[in-house]
């Protein structure tokens, strides 16, 4: 072969490995994602999450439960944001979403700040990603590396939902199997379970619980009857706290009402009821740190369920509707 040849195969061979290698880096999450293409991204986030977190706390547990309801309806896309239209019957007004998914204004006035410095860069579930991320460290929970890429669905479809998120009257087996068909452990389960620190329920959720249940205590049952009445359609929309004790901060004290038998819902307290995840919900009780580090690793576990990356799917310039 002569020297001409062999360097023109030598070229090609460069230019195959080359190709190869940026595929595999362009379809995968990475921290530095935005760095060259828009380097405020994640202030523009940060400062906004902040800003909605001081207006209101609860919104803080809302921004982690919209991420949460997003990744579990075929993966991490942004499709829990967009509106119904002729052609989508969206996410927002499944039974598990409709009236309780909040957040969305807070997304679209980041999404309106993006868009105004890097337009058609960042995705929406990217920005889902980030607020949640934000609002768990603002409200006094652990960091993490948060990996970004992912890339926004054309579609939403409502069935979808109720299919997929987990009821709040589940069993501990069903909770561990809804999990697991998201390719998370039941460690990851217990852990994400610990977001309940922050947020509120509704008493329809609840209800079956302070009247019904007997694994309650007691003083508790009777203060949340206080607010949530035993008729159904009487008081469904009053809320509680799913952490009584401290409800606007990101602590481990959710394990440790656990153990006094004072979880709010029923998906709640199967946690801590002689059951397989008892040992862990005493170890997050006692040691913030475990619970911390456990949770960090779940959220990115959460975070990589079936993202759309590379040239799937695209980036919305209004998180509400397609391009």
């Amino acid at each position: 072969m002569s020297s001409l040849a062999t360097a023109t195969m030598g070229t090609l061979l460069c230019i195959v490995l080359l190709l190869c290698s940026t595929v595999i880096v362009y379809g995968q999450l990475t921290p530095s994602f935005y760095t060259r293409s828009c380097a405020q991204a994640v202030p523009i986030v940060k400062d906004a999450v902040r800003q909605a977190i001081a207006r209101e706390k609860r919104m803080g547990g809302s921004l982690v439960r919209l991420h949460f309801h997003d990744c579990f309806v075929n993966g991490c896309d942004g499709s829990i944001l967009l509106d119904d239209s002729t052609n989508i019957t969206g996410e927002k007004k499944a039974i598990p979403n409709a009236n309780s998914a909040r957040g969305s204004e807070v997304i679209d006035h980041i999404k309106s700040q993006l868009e105004k410095v890097c337009s058609g860069v960042v995705s929406c579930a990217d920005i889902l990603t980030l607020a949640a991320h934000e609002s768990v460290v603002q409200l006094g929970g652990p960091s993490w590396t948060v990996s970004l890429g992912r890339r926004d669905s054309r579609t939403a479809v409502q069935r979808d939902v109720t299919k997929n998120i987990p009821s709040p009257f589940s069993s501990l087996p069903d909770l561990i199997s809804s999990f697991q068909a998201k390719g998370l452990s039941a460690q990851d389960m217990i852990a994400l379970s610990g977001a309940h620190t922050i947020g509120q329920a509704k008493c329809s959720l609840f209800r079956t619980r302070i009247y019904n249940e007997t694994n309650i205590n007691a003083a508790f049952a009777t203060s949340r009857k206080a607010s949530c009445p035993s008729s159904s359609g009487s008081g469904d929309s009053n809320l509680s706290p799913l952490d009584e004790d401290t409800p606007d901060s990101f602590d481990n004290n959710y394990y440790k009402i656990l153990r006094t038998q004072r979880g709010l819902l029923h998906s709640d307290q199967v946690l801590f009821n002689g059951g397989s995840a008892d040992a862990l919900v005493t170890t997050y009780s006692v040691n913030q740190s475990a619970f911390f580090q456990d949770f960090a690793t779940a959220m990115v576990n959460m975070g990589n369920i079936m993202p759309l990356t590379g040239t799937n799917g695209e980036i919305r310039k209004n998180c509400r509707v397609p391009n």
